[in-house]
């Protein structure tokens, strides 16, 4: 590939950058505005890239889409965003900028003038995600996009604003890093500079189209940014009036809980765990902790709902475990089946019914899907090339092989699948194979095998697709696994195996064969139901009245979008098919993977033993689960956000409310008069309360945990402004405004309580009973009310949680880390010097000076705070609000200075700053 470029030009600052990143093999041919680029029609700076097929691409972010697709990363829903908004938002501004940089010679914070909203922008979106990158916690083709846009505005950076925090952290860190430093060294010479100074000054100055708030996402997602309207304010008073007794009734299911006429039905299944592992944290949050979050979810809707799981029992993995442990297969699925569902009870997770597969009921439904499928002729027989060890005596099964890779070369590739690559892989394929049992060279020998013609199928398959994708919610990483499948070709699929433990093949010729594990295990949701209720049917064949739920990690995809429905949709017989597929991405241990051989990272059995309640791990899990971007646990910022966002956040306001009602007014909520600001307040929390709803009935699970801690965020403002604790000592009038305020912020703590059952259940419970919350109020509404009227007793108001410190953290960190941590602290200093045989440097303690998590943590802290201090201000608050946020801003500055080791400023007085 040949890549024109312009030296000077700011769109090649930022294809130079991205072929670095993506280590593109291009040969770069630098040139003038005035030099025939390799597209004739392109205009004067514009890079152009000669693809080796002989097209030309001339679009900068096209080019830059390019390299990173050919080294195999495909864009996510949120980085195509952050791409258009680039394109189409900051690109005009940036060139206004650096227009008036060059040409009229303007400097530092008047020449970034035009990028104000811009930039909040980036940091409202950096913070509000709490990831390092746009995209997430990994670079993408948006960073390099985005930086290359702005460095040549702001390389100079005093010209950002010093409230922009988390921006700041951001484009330092993209300016330091190996392929964006080289390309602004290559790209931006000072001759180069000049030449493009002298272009721009012959041109007209850009004109910029009336300014208007940058946004990427739905309007909707922006409810507490944006100002109340009056119908919005009378609405939410009317609705707080109507009381409790506008709610709906709850409603309880019948057992076994059975499809109801009239009722939304929704059948929830989570991915069967494998029943011969112990699952860790990524296991726990990337199917049965979503699902069950969603699930309680439905029951507060008073949607019908049935949760189903159990462990997957049949199959390869499950004799290699036996061989391992000494143990027959049944003994290991009574063994680890118990263990699974200790670890889900402890975690609170609420199953209708946990089982397994290896089951009476799964022979038969299997063995009948069969039947149905080779009636029809949608199952082919055919010899297939077989690694067999001569040693064992036995043909080997997919996870009895082990080799290299032949689409990676990764060297500890599964016989069915490389988990570095995720691709999909016949035995035979894998280069240097061995035999898991011996570790001997296993030979290519022919045997029989069934087939799933998934060819046939395609053309059934493929309208359900359109439609299910029309009408549900399929997670887009779960839609573009499904598609790179159907665009690739459908190929026959083997669904026999040479194994002994596993559901019998009922055809002559091959009742020495088992059902291979992913043909039998999805049927595993069909069975496991059938030991519930005998009435399984009702659930598994009424496609017109339920709608099914699938959640699982991205890996588990295909079987459930493409191999499983086919199955169904070829047996002909009314089977309900997925509607809404919900895929995690992965969740990774600190800055490596969880192994258990290597002692690395939190197992299910070993959470219960840190001390830290189930509840506690739910809400962290749930606060990072992977939606958009893998992402990664981290002991320094479990403790952070169980510090901040629970104990000094949530745990905060419901306990103050609770403890004024004590306090103040023996016990009982007292009278409420509303004022126009309070009304304003009932308006902002329903908004956020009806974002809480969207989000989760799109599954948008962790985002919807933020408006929970949002409106606690604004009942804890809402305490701090009106002080009910000095009212209380006033005159008539400041009682009562202490009895408004107590009224109000206890019955917003009644609705957290609500809000909160699904995400952290027992927490839920406990402020239920503090707070003596009627049974018929936990059910969930779009509408704010006053649940608990004036007379309403409370019991006994106690902390919710407790603070995690340093050395309990640091404790944990050791006892989880395996390996791990000495490797990460001896990296930074091995990429200096070469290493010695000295022992490793100890690894910093947690939350001290210099500790890149913490320092990046309030970084963010800081940008959010100032942001909301700037909205008050421009709302023109009241003077006490604001100076109680600044108070907040200045200390959490200050924090952030002891984390960067400095000495924390003493704030001046009256607004000056030091010099």
């Amino acid at each position: 590939m040949r890549l024109w470029l312009a030296a000077g030009g700011p769109a090649a600052l930022k294809v130079m950058a991205a072929a670095g990143a993506a280590c593109a093999p291009v040969r770069v041919l630098w040139g003038g505005p005035s030099e025939q680029p390799l597209a004739p029609l392109s205009p004067p700076w514009v890079p152009a890239l000669e693809l080796d097929s002989g097209t030309v691409l001339f679009s900068p972010n096209a080019i830059c889409q390019f390299f990173f697709l050919a080294r195999g990363e495909e864009p996510t829903d949120l980085t195509n965003q952050w791409l258009e908004w680039e394109a189409t938002e900051l690109q005009p501004a940036a060139s206004a900028a650096l227009y008036s940089q060059l040409v009229h010679g303007k400097k530092g914070l008047e020449a970034v003038e035009a990028l104000g909203k811009l930039l909040a922008y980036i940091e409202q979106g950096l913070s509000r995600r709490g990831t390092a990158y746009l995209a997430g916690d990994t670079k993408s083709v948006a960073d390099v996009v985005v930086w290359g846009t702005l460095f040549p505005v702001l390389q100079d950076e005093t010209s950002l604003p010093i409230e922009l925090q988390a921006l700041k952290t951001w484009f330092q860190s993209m300016t330091h890093s190996e392929a964006c430093r080289k390309a602004a060294d290559s790209v931006l010479m000072p001759k180069a500079l000049l030449e493009l100074k002298s272009y721009l000054q012959k041109q007209p100055p850009p004109c910029l189209a009336m300014e208007r708030a940058p946004s990427n996402e739905p309007e909707e997602e922006e409810g507490s940014e944006r100002a109340l309207t009056e119908e919005e304010i009378t609405a939410a008073a009317d609705a707080w009036a109507r009381g409790a007794a506008a709610l709906p009734k709850p409603w309880q299911p019948q057992k076994p809980v059975l499809p109801v006429e009239g009722m939304r039905n929704v059948l929830i299944t989570s991915a069967l765990p494998y029943v011969n592992n112990v699952p860790h944290l990524g296991n726990i949050i990337g199917c049965v902790l979503s699902a069950d979050t969603f699930a309680r979810y439905c029951r507060l809707r008073n949607w019908n709902t049935l949760y189903v799981c159990g462990t997957d029992e049949y199959g390869t993995a499950t004799e290699t475990k036996a061989v391992e442990e000494g143990l027959t297969p049944q003994e290991i699925c009574n063994k680890y089946n118990a263990i699974h569902a200790d670890i889900y009870r402890w975690f609170d997770i609420s199953f209708d019914y946990f089982g397994r597969t290896t089951t009476p009921y799964q022979t038969t439904i299997a063995q009948d899907i069969f039947q149905r499928l080779l009636a029809r002729g949608f199952l082919l027989q055919d010899t297939v090339e077989q690694l067999r060890c001569e040693n064992c005596q036995r043909f080997l099964a997919d996870r009895f092989v082990e080799g290299t890779c032949p689409f990676c070369s990764y060297e500890e590739a599964r016989g069915d699948q490389c988990d570095k690559c995720g691709k999909l892989i016949n035995a035979v394929e894998l280069k240097n194979p061995q035999c898991k049992l011996c570790r001997g060279i296993p030979v290519v020998k022919p045997t029989q095998h069934l087939f799933l013609d998934l060819p046939k199928l395609e053309e059934r398959l493929e309208p359900w697709l359109e439609q299910s994708w029309a009408t549900g919610d399929w997670t887009a990483n779960a839609r573009y696994i499904t598609r790179s499948w159907i665009r690739d070709g459908l190929k026959p699929r083997c669904i026999t195996r040479d194994l002994k433990w596993g559901t019998p093949v009922p055809l002559d010729g091959f009742h020495d064969k088992v059902f291979y594990v992913w043909f039998d295990a999805p049927i595993g949701y069909l069975s496991i139901t059938a030991n519930y209720t005998d009435q399984w049917e009702r659930w598994w064949k009424n496609p017109q009245q339920v709608e099914l739920y699938n959640f699982m990690a991205k890996d588990n995809v295909p079987f459930h979008s493409v191999i499983f429905p086919c199955s169904l949709l070829g047996a002909e017989d009314n089977y309900t098919l997925v509607n809404h597929l919900i895929a995690t991405e992965y969740l990774n241990y600190e800055d490596g993977k969880f192994s258990k051989s290597r002692g690395v990272g939190v197992f299910g059995d070993m959470a219960k033993d840190t001390g830290i309640p189930a509840d506690i791990w739910r809400f962290y899990l749930l606060y990072l689960r992977p939606e958009g971007q893998d992402s990664a646990f981290s002991w320094s910022d479990l403790m952070l956000k169980n510090n901040s966002e629970l104990l000094n956040n949530l745990g905060n306001f419901i306990n103050r409310a609770g403890m004024f009602v004590c306090k103040f007014f023996g016990g009982t909520v007292p009278n409420m008069v509303l004022t126009p600001d309070d009304k304003r307040l009932l308006a902002r929390v329903t908004l956020e309360l009806r974002q809480y709803h969207q989000l989760l009935e799109k599954v948008r699970i962790r985002d919807a945990l933020r408006c929970i801690l949002s409106i606690s965020r604004h009942g804890n403002q809402y305490i701090q402004v009106n002080e009910p604790w000095k009212r209380i000592k006033g005159d008539e009038k400041d009682r009562q405004r202490a009895g408004t305020v107590t009224g109000v912020a206890v019955n917003m703590a009644s609705m957290l309580a609500v809000l909160l059952q699904p995400y952290m259940p027992s927490v839920s419970l406990a402020i239920q009973g503090q707070l003596c919350i009627p049974p018929d109020c936990f059910v969930l509404s779009h509408d704010f009310t006053c649940t608990l009227p004036p007379g309403h007793r409370v019991g006994t108001v106690s902390p919710l949680f407790q603070k995690l410190e340093n050395d309990q953290v640091e404790a944990l960190r050791k006892r989880f880390g395996g390996g791990q941590l000495e490797d990460l602290a001896v990296e930074p200093q091995a990429k200096r010097t070469p290493p010695v045989s000295e022992p490793s440097p100890a690894p910093a303690t947690l939350m001290a000076p210099g500790d890149p998590q913490w320092i990046q943590e309030l970084t963010e802290e800081v940008a959010k705070q100032g942001n909301h201090v700037r909205q008050l201000k421009a709302n023109k608050a009241e003077k006490a609000q604001v100076d109680a946020e600044v108070a907040r801003l200045l200390e959490l500055k200050q924090q952030l200075a002891v984390a960067e080791g400095k000495s924390p400023e003493v704030p001046v007085p009256k607004g000056k700053r030091k010099k």
